[in-house]
């Protein structure tokens, strides 16, 4: 089976929609920067889903304009907070096969990221890809994607983002 690309409900993912990283003077792994000439930059943060709210249409069912809110904490690997996600996702397919399209906004030092895209059966908590598509500060010209492993899911759902700059 095809494993689709995936919403990142940042710490949901976002959504939901997160943790496993090394300092990035505040908050990852950096590989490169656009300063230096190089063309990837790559950041990984942990985020921990710290509120989700669900809101169904039909309560007991996964519907179709379901909608989720997350928000997530964002920490480097010595575990010092670095940053927050905050997202929303719809639920565009509803029952087995449910898909959720999200948004999410990752507050990062130096700026923020907006992040969208496809989320596919939220309950499996699979890995996801969501494509940057804009941002403040230090990534006011953001491109790129996010791409999400889930590293934990009890007590709290823990998702390791690594996001590429390029």
């Amino acid at each position: 089976m095809m494993r689709p690309i995936r919403a990142a409900c940042l710490g949901a993912a976002t959504l939901a929609t997160v943790l496993a990283c090394t300092p990035v003077a505040a908050a990852a792994t950096d590989t490169g920067s656009a300063q230096a000439g190089n063309t990837t930059r790559i950041i990984t943060v942990l985020a921990e889903v710290q509120q989700l709210t669900r809101f169904p249409v039909a309560p007991g069912s996964v519907s179709q304009g379901d909608q989720v809110v997350v928000r997530s904490d964002l920490f480097d690997a010595a575990h010092n907070k670095v940053g927050e996600t905050h997202g929303t996702c719809t639920t565009t397919r509803g029952g087995v096969d449910e898909a959720e399209q999200c948004v999410v906004t990752y507050v990062l030092p130096g700026g923020q990221l907006t992040v969208q895209g496809l989320y596919f059966n939220y309950l499996d908590q699979g890995p996801f890809d969501n494509a940057i598509t804009g941002g403040t500060g230090e990534y006011k010209k953001a491109r790129g994607w996010v791409h999400s492993d889930t590293i934990a899911t009890t007590p709290k759902v823990v998702r390791r983002f690594t996001i590429h700059l390029v």
